[in-house]
């Protein structure tokens, strides 16, 4: 671990003693809203996000910063994940967290010209930390990993029909259902990105590709052996995050697969 990794597990470990495990089961009403339907923040997010922000300048000031809540209260902020910068997802799985129940944690990615370049992924509660580099490997809590699958016939499919159409939710009983185990998603990146890699589930598919949520799972998916793309195979681009739809999969010959019986003909 480098020492930038070494500084950002600092800052995300902070944030998680000082600002969110204290949140966590202790929320008041007021302290939670909804930014839409169904898509909730809270006192926690940010605090966190503020903490993160000062925290990130104090490491690289030169980078602009996109944190997600920024983003939501100044869509302008977007802009900047064309050039370097940081992005900050300060509490990933907030649904989760606002209803008193894991999984939910901290994502921070680093990306130079629309590419993630460096990507972290705290679980606040186990203190798992997930980091990797372009082109360097993958690794959990210091130790370099390389993906491996569930093992199971059919594979484990983890597919969110939260945000699906009901033509697309028959598309998926049509096609994908004969041919994997469904379950449910943990509706948190930072949860499931690791899933990918480290046995638990083998394909996972996102309709929503927000640069927060996915900029540094997809890097540390990919270095690690497994992988993440587009549905038609091309590279996750931090600046194309209101692009829909990505595949991420334990490795490419289960992402193959599955993304020929997901577009089908």
């Amino acid at each position: 671990m480098n020492q930038l990794d070494a500084a950002v597990l600092r800052l995300m470990r902070d944030v998680g003693e000082r600002v969110i495990l204290p949140r966590f089961q202790n929320l008041a009403q007021h302290e939670i809203d909804e930014k839409a339907a169904d898509d909730f923040v809270t006192v926690a997010d940010h605090e966190a996000e503020e903490m993160l922000e000062a925290g990130l300048a104090a490491i690289d000031p030169s980078l602009a910063i996109v944190g997600e809540e920024a983003a939501h209260a100044n869509n302008g902020v977007l802009d900047q994940l064309s050039h370097d910068c940081w992005i900050v997802d300060p509490l990933d799985g907030t649904h989760n967290f606002a209803h008193g129940k894991p999984p939910f944690g901290i994502i921070i990615a680093q990306a130079s010209g629309g590419e993630c370049q460096s990507g972290w992924i705290y679980d606040c509660l186990s203190g798992r930390f997930c980091h990797a580099h372009r082109g360097k490997g993958a690794f959990v809590n210091g130790e370099r990993i390389a993906a491996r699958t569930t093992g199971e016939n059919p594979p484990v499919a983890a597919i969110s029909r939260i945000f699906l159409t009901e033509e697309q939710r028959a598309l998926v009983d049509a096609r994908l259902a004969p041919f994997y185990r469904l379950v449910d998603i943990p509706r948190c990146a930072a949860e499931q990105y690791p899933r990918l890699a480290l046995g638990e589930n083998d394909i996972s598919s996102f309709k929503r590709t927000l640069a927060w949520d996915h900029a540094a799972g997809v890097l540390w998916l990919n270095e690690s052996g497994g992988k993440a793309a587009r549905l038609d195979g091309s590279a996750y681009r931090v600046d194309e995050h209101d692009k829909p739809g990505l595949i991420g999969a334990s490795s490419p010959a289960l992402w193959d697969e599955f993304a020929e019986r997901a577009l089908g003909d």
